[in-house]
């Protein structure tokens, strides 16, 4: 069976949705990230709108690391396939797409030159990233003229002032950060600044970055589990050709970006009936998918691991964990949400449909990782929401917090890690260092769940504050803790 390449999709025998050329002028794009979720969501996204017939964007993608893609992408004359199955508006949906909006890949740290001529490129006009949400951050690292930084906002500095130097004048860029913390764009322009005034970069420089240049703060959203290893032979039977670069995605899809209408103009990808949302105002955006996507994670995922399940689509499944979170998001979270009532409505019905999809599968022990911080911000607002406009504790809120202090009821390790217990076996408890022994030292020294709760939910080191304020909220935890280590999840769940 042939790979795929231009060959194979001129040959138009492929079964599967691609762009043909447009007659529109080109618009370059610089993608600093070449992993699954971009290629198979801003990517897709432009290669739709290039389908259209309302935009031509012309990626050019690049590493983020040193190991990389761009061998692999040049194999396959940059195509590769974007997958989407799953459920939406209660209809099954599986489409299949060649994404053919990369121009070229490159690897910064070996070819730094040419990543330089493309940032002199006068059709570049937007940049777009994901480098993790450990990506935008400030690393103490010299300025060496011709030499590849190692952080990516040092990078983005660097070629910033490659183009100034070339171009200057109004031949700013618009940056569409898509790693996932607040104020991506703010964040990544304060440490592009930082920069400059540690390199000592001229204050003309700094001063058109300040003015030409655009740092848009955005949000995305979509389920991207990658490659579907388990099934390659029979999608390649199916599609008439082999990708090692496939990528598998969910149909939901949504970009947020807080941003003018100029700017939205020249970026036009939701006039192809795509759901990109331009706003002046991101956090109802953010609060939306923050309280009820994540906060139903966060409330629900510990709970259903506890009672022995293992993946979001099986949390969905159990008819009591099902009710459980239903109850949760529509009695507890969604009433809260700063947005009119049909709509965050409509959005919690799609957050259980995605839940629930078959061909994503969501460990929830992976949602567990670094769940007290989780809890803090994802939570804790629509819990003192509640509590102020009702004067008492949302029920299963507080059980969520129950389930969480149980879960981290551990033993410490020799190695220094922590480890939990649950009828099917061992897991790891992994969080803040700080955090677990607090929580270790609170169960070891107290002569009671009830107390143990008492003990944590007090501490404002791990929840910003002390939370015995909140009406009768730590003494429904405590009920809740008890109950659930004196006759487990589920029959404690029963008693809410």
């Amino acid at each position: 069976m042939k790979t795929l390449n231009q060959d194979v999709l001129k040959s138009g025998a492929i079964k599967a949705a691609y762009s043909a050329a447009s007659t529109l002028a080109p618009c370059g794009i610089l993608q600093i990230g070449d992993g699954n979720f971009l290629r198979a969501f801003a990517d897709w996204m432009i290669d739709i709108a290039n389908g259209a017939g309302v935009f031509n964007g012309r990626v050019m993608m690049v590493q983020p690391l040193a190991a990389g893609i761009a061998g692999r992408m040049a194999a396959q004359d940059n195509l590769y396939t974007v997958l989407l199955r799953g459920v939406q508006g209660g209809k099954a949906v599986e489409e299949t797409r060649v994404v053919s909006c990369v121009d070229q890949v490159l690897n910064p740290y070996e070819d730094w030159h040419a990543l330089r001529a493309v940032a002199s490129d006068p059709s570049l006009r937007f940049v777009i990233s994901n480098t993790t949400e450990a990506g935008i951050a400030y690393v103490d690292e010299p300025y060496i003229a011709g030499h590849c930084p190692s952080s990516f906002p040092a990078k983005v500095t660097a070629l910033l002032y490659e183009r100034f130097q070339c171009i200057g004048g109004e031949a700013g860029l618009v940056f569409l950060p898509c790693e996932l913390i607040e104020a991506n764009g703010a964040k990544l322009r304060e440490f592009v600044l930082l920069y400059a005034q540690k390199w000592q970069l001229p204050e003309a420089f700094i001063a058109w970055v300040q003015t030409h240049n655009v740092f848009c703060n955005t949000l995305v959203d979509r389920i991207v589990p990658g490659y579907p290893a388990a099934e390659t032979e029979a999608l390649f039977a199916k599609w008439g050709y082999e990708d090692t670069l496939a990528v598998a995605a969910e149909p939901f899809h949504v970009w947020v970006i807080e941003g003018s209408e100029r700017i939205a103009k020249e970026f036009p990808l939701s006039k192809a009936g795509l759901n990109l949302v331009w706003t002046n105002d991101l956090q109802p955006y953010r609060t939306r998918k923050v309280r009820i996507l994540n906060g139903a994670h966060t409330a629900c995922s510990l709970a259903a691991y506890c009672a022995g399940l293992h993946t979001v689509k099986e949390m969905t499944d159990d008819p009591q964990i099902s009710s459980f979170l239903q109850k949760v998001m529509f009695e507890e979270i969604v009433p809260f949400v700063p947005l009119p009532e049909d709509e965050r409505v409509a959005y919690a019905e799609t957050i259980l449909e995605r839940f629930s999809n078959s061909h994503i599968r969501h460990e929830l022990i992976s949602i567990a990782l670094n769940s007290v911080s989780k809890w803090q911000v994802r939570v804790l607002p629509t819990v003192k929401d509640y509590v102020k406009k009702h004067g008492k504790a949302p029920a299963r809120l507080a059980f969520s917090l129950a389930a969480l202090l149980h879960f981290y009821h551990g033993v410490r390790l020799p190695d220094g890690s922590y480890q939990g217990s649950r009828q099917q076996g061992h897991y790891p408890i992994r969080d803040n260092p700080e955090i677990l022994s607090i929580i270790h030292q609170a169960w070891q020294g107290s002569g009671s769940p009830q107390q143990t709760a008492i003990t944590l939910l007090e501490d404002p080191s791990l929840w910003g504050e002390s939370l015995a304020g909140l009406a009768d909220f730590v003494s429904q935890v405590a009920q809740s803790l008890a109950d659930i280590e004196s006759v487990g999840i589920k029959a404690a769940m029963a008693r809410i």
